[in-house]
């Protein structure tokens, strides 16, 4: 039979024992469909009462939780997520393609391809570009002149990589992802746009993932810097000279103008938008679908959505805020009146007592 047992789980994950060490699972799944082949996990104790009712052969729980389920082979764990995470790839294992080049890709003669890499059906790889050993090229693939992959990376179908631009070494890059697409450089010439020719490149480190139909312009001048770690969601954009710091997660949707800085392990709610040319510290979170005009300095939460509510009541404060400026004049003419009335009134002498 496949699959670990949950002794060859602590070995491969650390954690305690609870229950049967030679409990064996072969899948994971959630709490809701596990079999009693499968492997699930509780992170908190709102997910007890499922816990429970589930057939899952084998639970990752958090050690504080063990307690409340007695009986329960379990796996003991300080961070049962992130040992779910890491069980998912022993359990559910990637089969790479076999390494080679598929007789419909296009290879430029000086293109260097790395030991065991391998280039899907129709990808076309131009000239000088360099891919490090066991980096997988998917279908429909287009690496420009001159760009560089590290070693490990994965590369999902019609993932563009434009000319000189720098991916590092285990990256993934979902389909029709495009890196270094030029950025939206434009001067305005009396009555038309004159091009801004996009110089810069986009330098992406190790270890980022990058979402589904995801754009990564490249910098005007300098570089587009995607750090270390970063993980970023599908249909996002990045302008161009933006720089995103290490172990910085985006959610869907976001867009970030360019020229702006966001610090190391930031969390951007999807949707969000980011004004341009503005600095974001470290360990900044930015709620989903906020605007963030300025810098943020301070490591904290940012919120500045508005929650919903019944369509009337939203079209009534509309109407409210629309006056918001109006209403702030006539308030401060308001308190400069009162004032000075109150001085006026201490101004004026105590009334004497056979008054």
């Amino acid at each position: 039979m496949s699959g670990l047992t949950l002794a060859e789980l602590r070995d491969h994950l650390g954690g305690e024992i609870q229950g049967d060490p030679q409990r064996r699972v072969v899948r994971a799944a959630s709490l809701a469909s596990a079999g009693a082949d499968a492997l699930s996990f509780v992170v908190d104790a709102r997910h007890l009462d499922a816990a429970l009712q589930s057939d899952a052969g084998v639970l990752i729980v958090a050690k504080a939780l063990a307690a409340r389920l007695p009986g329960r082979d379990a796996l003991l764990s300080e961070r049962p997520l992130v040992a779910f995470a890491r069980a998912l790839s022993l359990l559910h294992p990637e089969s790479p393609p076999p390494p080679g080049v598929h007789p419909t890709a296009v290879v430029d003669a000086t293109a260097e391809l790395g030991e065991d890499v391998s280039i899907g059906a129709g990808s076309v790889i131009g000239a000088h570009v360099r891919i490090g050993a066991r980096t997988r090229i998917g279908a429909q693939c287009v690496l420009e002149r001159g760009a560089r992959i590290g070693t490990d990376c994965w590369l999902h179908a019609r993932v563009t990589v434009c000319h000189d631009c720098v991916i590092g070494d285990r990256v993934i890059l979902h389909p029709g992802c495009v890196i270094g697409a030029d950025g939206f450089g434009n001067a305005w010439d009396d009555s038309r746009w004159v091009k801004i020719p996009q110089i810069g490149r986009v330098v992406i480190g190790n270890d980022v993932e990058i979402g589904a139909n995801t754009t990564v312009d490249r910098g005007a001048l300098d570089d587009t810097v995607i750090e270390d770690g970063v993980r970023i969601d599908n249909l996002v954009q990045i302008a161009h000279n933006c720089v995103v710091g290490a172990h910085t997660a985006i959610a869907g949707c976001a867009g970030i103008a360019g020229s702006t800085r966001i610090g190391r392990q930031c969390l951007i709610g999807g949707a969000a938008m980011i004004l341009g040319h503005i600095d974001i510290g470290d360990r900044v979170t930015v709620s989903a679908a906020s605007f963030i005009g300025k810098s943020l300095s301070r490591p904290g939460v940012y919120t500045s959505a508005m929650p919903q509510m019944p369509h009337e009541e939203w079209l009534r404060n509309m109407a409210q805020i629309r006056h918001l400026a109006e209403m702030r004049t006539r308030i401060r003419t308001l308190e400069r009146e009162l004032g000075a009335l109150r001085a006026r009134i201490d101004s004026q002498p105590p009334p004497s007592p056979d008054s």
